[in-house]
């Protein structure tokens, strides 16, 4: 547990970036029911994040990385280089296995899923404030094993780490079930682009074919790997 609420430190400024309001309202409610921490400013979008960071004087950027119209993990490499001392604490419904060590290789320092109870958020708002990594003890773990990546070493064949960020959520969509046309419009790109990510995963994961393609995307969501 971090330490409890200090009355004499101005309060920790948290900015929200989520592109759904339902959640940014509730997450205003619950940060404003805490005496150490406020709300000073939110947006939908990557974009509005970009302009409105500068002025927020944020401590936190509490950041989805899933945003309509632009990317959560470019945002928050953008945070990294020039909005310092800004910290980044993602929280996403997306699984914390892949994701999370995606994030702190961007530049976040802590992870918290969408499904996890509110106490979670706040404590882990308070441990990034403070300069902590506030991840699970298993992606703590998957993280220094991968250490050898880090260091230039190749990954192995089939490791989901050789794919970039766009394969991955590529791939995780395909494990959804949808087409490359569908995709496309989801992630606002050609269905020609789609096509060349799919390829490229497919040869760094070594599948042989779409079908296999399609088969390993599955298996790696019904297994919580994404």
């Amino acid at each position: 547990m971090s330490a409890p609420p200090n009355e004499t430190k101005p309060p920790i400024r948290v900015f929200l970036v989520d592109d759904h309001p339902v959640v940014r309202e509730g997450l205003t409610q619950l940060i404003g029911s805490e005496r150490d921490m406020t709300v000073c400013g939110q947006a939908q979008t990557a974009a509005e994040a970009r302009a409105a960071l500068p002025s927020s004087r944020a401590d936190v950027a509490v950041v989805d990385i899933s945003l309509e119209n632009g990317s959560g993990m470019d945002l928050i490499k953008d945070i990294r280089d020039r909005f310092v001392p800004t910290r980044v604490l993602v929280f996403s419904m997306h699984k914390e296995a892949i994701y999370a060590e995606r994030a702190v290789r961007a530049g976040a320092l802590g992870y918290v899923m969408k499904g996890q109870p509110p106490e979670c958020i706040i404590e882990a708002i308070r441990k990034v404030a403070s300069g902590e990594v506030c991840l699970s003890p298993e992606t703590s773990q998957r993280i220094l094993r991968r250490m050898a990546c880090e260091n230039g070493r190749a990954c192995g064949s089939g490791d989901l780490c050789a794919l970039t960020d766009r394969e991955i959520e590529v791939f995780q969509m395909i494990g959804e079930g949808l087409t490359p046309k569908e995709i496309a419009q989801r992630l606002h790109l050609s269905r020609k682009t789609i096509e060349a990510h799919r390829e490229n995963i497919k040869r760094k994961l070594d599948c042989g074919s779409s079908l296999q393609l399609i088969q390993m995307a599955t298996r790696a969501l019904e297994r919580n790997s994404l």
